[in-house]
């Protein structure tokens, strides 16, 4: 047996024995073709066979078809996990462009916190947060490595441009404290007919110096007002004619012969100023905080109590101001006024950093109720309709005719400032202003 076992060797060194003397012998075949195909004939037998535990082919047999896979892959490791082995690689090929157009890793954290990636998702990428994860990205996108070309100066950055937009946050009220002066002078001098124009005229370069003042500055939206307007001239206009209106409308009226209050468009326009120089100073010192900031969890409880303490100091000025108008045109309720100069600079302060709809959805909720606020009590006049007029009436008895927009003004403010906290505390809305 042994000289016939060498005989077939040494006829076909390729083959295999046969019967059950080839146990533990590796057939050799050629690179990267497994087994022969005719090894003992049952070729076919052998694949068909399952490769189970219980399968009736020899574990030989089974080795010597796995084997060449593994021989001649040496660089190869059994049971391998395949995937990128870089998932940092993965990300910057998705947001390539992001990292291309970026000047400073403080860009690029704010695109990835805009496309949802958090400090939390960052672990993934085997960074501590979003940052660190953006200066590795900026580092290793190509030219990346060469000096960055300089940061172009914001609008109105510099000494000369806060002057700039200094002296037009102060045409509003320059404006419309001339005009107040002007029909103050005439009174009884002009005619009726002269006194509207005058006060037409006043009008309209109010809104041009209101113009000038948002198309540069720190007042000024990316994206324009977001529309609107409309909502903005309704309420300066129900601040001015608002309350002796209602107050006609509940009496049995309206009768037409309506008494105008100057004091707090007035007072509102001369605000603008200090608007500028607070969403100026939130836009700083936000700024600053994302340049030290090491997460976004961090940056948030940095810049959230900034928020706070701008608005805060924009209330502030806008009722002393609204006291001072007050004085030379007849007081007046502050609350309502005051509520409504909050909610005029939370809007224009979430449209500057690029949340124009939840501006306009705020001014508008304040437009609906100071409009329900009037036809509800024109519906209450309606036969069994009267418990319409209820609310309004129990409001205005309680706190006067102010108390409509300053409920009003005052909600429609609170609901901006919760959303404020929330998407201006976001590295994202600073990136850019």
């Amino acid at each position: 047996d042994g000289g016939s076992t060498g005989a077939a060797q040494g006829a076909r060194p390729d083959r295999a024995p046969q019967g059950a003397r080839f146990a533990g012998r590796v057939p050799r075949g050629e690179p990267g073709k497994g087994v022969t195909p005719d090894l003992d004939g049952r070729a076919g037998e052998v694949a068909a066979r399952p490769w189970g535990p219980d399968s009736a082919v020899p574990g030989a047999v089974r080795t010597a078809v796995r084997a060449p896979e593994i021989a001649y892959h040496p660089g190869r490791r059994a049971g391998a996990r395949r995937g990128p082995v870089d998932p940092v690689k993965v990300l910057m090929h998705r947001h390539r462009d992001l990292c291309e157009r970026a000047v400073d890793p403080l860009e690029i954290a704010a695109g990835l916190e805009a496309h949802g990636l958090t400090d939390r998702t960052a672990a993934r990428y085997r960074h501590r947060d979003v940052f660190s994860l953006a200066e590795e990205l900026y580092a290793r996108v190509p030219g990346a490595a060469r000096p960055a070309p300089a940061r172009p100066p914001r609008p109105g950055s510099g000494t000369e441009g806060r002057a700039g937009w200094t002296l037009l946050a102060m045409l509003p009220g320059a404006a419309c404290l001339a005009t107040a002066g002007a029909l103050r002078a005439t009174q009884g001098v002009l005619g009726g007919q002269a006194r509207i124009a005058l006060t037409v005229a006043g009008a309209l370069l109010v809104l041009v110096g209101l113009r000038l003042c948002l198309r540069g500055g720190p007042l000024r939206a990316p994206d324009g007002a977001g529309g609107v307007t409309l909502y903005v001239c309704w309420l300066l206009g129900y601040a001015v004619y608002g309350d002796d209106l209602l107050a006609q409308v509940i009496s049995g009226g309206p009768d037409g012969d309506w008494t105008a209050a100057p004091a707090p468009l007035l007072g509102l326009a001369l605000a603008v100023l200090p608007a500028a120089w607070c969403a100026h100073l939130f836009a700083v010192r936000a700024r600053h905080r994302l340049a030290g900031s090491h997460a976004l969890a961090e940056f948030g409880a940095g810049v959230r109590p900034l928020l706070f303490g701008v608005v805060a100091l924009h209330l502030c000025a806008v009722t002393v101001l609204l006291r001072l108008a007050g004085l030379g045109h007849g007081g007046g309720p502050l609350t309502a006024p005051a509520a409504l100069g909050v909610l005029l600079f939370l809007a224009r302060l979430l449209a500057v950093h690029g949340f124009p709809e939840p501006a306009a959805t705020g001014l508008a909720a304040a437009c609906t109720v100071e409009v329900a606020g009037t036809f509800l009590v024109l519906a209450g006049r309606l036969p069994g309709l009267g418990f319409l007029a209820r609310p309004v009436d129990l409001l205005v008895g309680t706190v006067g005719t102010a108390g409509v927009p300053a409920l009003a003004c005052g909600v429609a403010a609170l609901g901006l400032l919760i959303h404020a906290s929330v998407t201006l505390t976001r590295a994202s809305a600073h990136a850019t202003v």
